[in-house]
């Protein structure tokens, strides 16, 4: 077993930028299964549609998590891989990817890109699909599951590798 690598800085949360793509890609690629990574193409685009909601985490000066979202409506989910257009009427922050590379695994570095995202949009609610093992880390930050009534957002909900979970936490 290889020893993590000793992280010694504080962590430094600034807002993504299209430079910082190729570190992102590979924070994706070392926490998802591989049919949930998402193409650069992707993450180009919604980086250029909602520029004001995408951070990273840089500890000792390397990217070692992110956070991408946007302003969306309760209850829509982006399918796995798709596009998204902010709507005119926004009534949540969709949180669509949190990720932190293993070797920074136990800093908070997730905590704190989801405390900065939620201060820098305030007042509203935010809605993620939660996939993989990251049930309790998104339980302890007040998310709880929603149904999905609408059958097109299930069946968008359906299309990430199971189990995936719409959940939501109040504003404030």
């Amino acid at each position: 077993m290889t020893a993590r690598p000793r992280l010694s800085g504080p962590p430094v949360i600034r807002a993504m930028t299209p430079a910082d793509l190729p570190a992102v890609l590979a924070v994706q690629r070392a926490c998802y299964l591989p049919e949930m990574n998402e193409a650069a193409a992707v993450l180009r685009d919604r980086l250029a549609q909602a520029p004001d909601f995408a951070w990273i985490a840089a500890v000792d000066r390397e990217i070692r998590a992110y956070l991408v979202g946007y302003p969306s409506r309760l209850g829509k989910v982006t399918p796995l891989g798709g596009g998204f257009e902010p709507p005119a009427t926004p009534d949540c922050l969709y949180l669509h990817d949190l990720a932190v590379a293993p070797a920074a695994g136990g800093r908070g570095l997730g905590s704190h890109l989801l405390r900065h995202a939620l201060a820098v949009h305030p007042g509203w609610p935010a809605a993620l699909v939660c996939v993989q093992q990251a049930l309790p880390f998104w339980q302890r930050a007040g998310f709880v599951e929603r149904r999905l009534a609408d059958p097109v957002q299930a069946a968008r909900l359906a299309g990430y590798p199971g189990p995936a979970r719409y959940m939501v936490r109040p504003a404030g």
